[in-house]
């Protein structure tokens, strides 16, 4: 979503929403791989049209709205309590969040949290960590100014918390703590394995740290001028134009030219 299919104003543009609808007018399915809760990302499943299932939390998720079922979840581990606990008090300053199927819970709401609040656009509960509900926590989301994201990766690291889940970055200001091995690219993994979807070809757009094990476990794995020159190094193709500037519409004119009407 951001950095790719939403502009830099948060939106979708004319002229990507116009590619997706000729998209799926030929046959073809789109949806959306995103780091967003089932709650915070009903705003864009009929701005979209969308009636395929959406790869949610950073992989730890599949949601199918049209079934309003949850279709496969990866939660983390029972420790991940303790090792937010234990991170968040070595680095009060940082903003926090727990992101379970029934609701969003901030624990520390800073600055930098209240701003990722309302980017998601989301009412969340909030509750001091040990009062989350156990289980079923399917990430945690550390907010912090982009310079200490840094400091926070190398207390991950060496208290040993990345041997039990997995840390990565889905902005600047953005660390979140995922079960081990989870992504949206084992995400799409079991995305094949969904009933009525073997045997698609599946390409992929994204632009940043989280979008790399997508990107790579595509078929064919694409990003905007804007991704950053990791997801660059590992894509197949780089688009010309940026988020801002339709990078999705250009890669769907591109499936269509190949593909013609055989876009499934």
């Amino acid at each position: 979503m951001d950095g790719t299919l939403l502009t830099s104003k948060k939106e979708i543009s004319g002229t990507d929403r116009a590619a997706i609808e000729r998209f799926t007018a030929l046959g073809g399915h789109f949806t959306v791989a995103t780091g967003r809760t089932i709650q915070s990302f009903e705003q864009f499943v009929e701005i979209l049209g969308l009636r395929e299932p959406v790869i949610m939390y950073n992989g730890a998720a599949i949601h199918d709205y049209v079934r309003g079922e949850t279709l496969y979840t990866h939660p983390l581990p029972p420790e991940c309590r303790e090792m937010a606990m234990r991170l968040l008090e070595l680095m009060p300053e940082a903003g926090g969040e727990v992101l379970r199927a029934d609701g969003t819970y901030v624990f520390s709401n800073t600055e930098y949290q209240q701003l990722h609040t309302r980017l998601c656009n989301i009412v969340p509960e909030y509750a001091a960590l040990p009062d989350i509900e156990e289980g079923g926590w399917l990430k945690v989301l550390f907010s912090l100014a982009p310079e200490d994201v840094p400091h926070l990766e190398v207390l991950t690291r060496q208290l040993g918390f990345d041997k039990k889940a997995d840390f990565v970055r889905s902005a600047d200001i953005f660390l979140e703590m995922l079960p081990l091995g989870v992504s949206k690219g084992s995400a799409l993994t079991q995305y094949r394995k969904l009933a009525g979807y073997e045997g698609f070809t599946f390409v992929s757009i994204g632009d940043f740290d989280n979008d790399l094990e997508m990107i790579q476990a595509a078929d064919v794995g694409a990003c905007p001028a804007n991704a950053q020159d990791c997801v660059k190094s590992a894509a197949d193709m780089v688009l010309s134009r940026t988020n801002d500037e339709g990078a999705v519409a250009e890669l769907i004119d591109i499936i269509i030219e190949k593909c013609g009407n055989a876009v499934k």
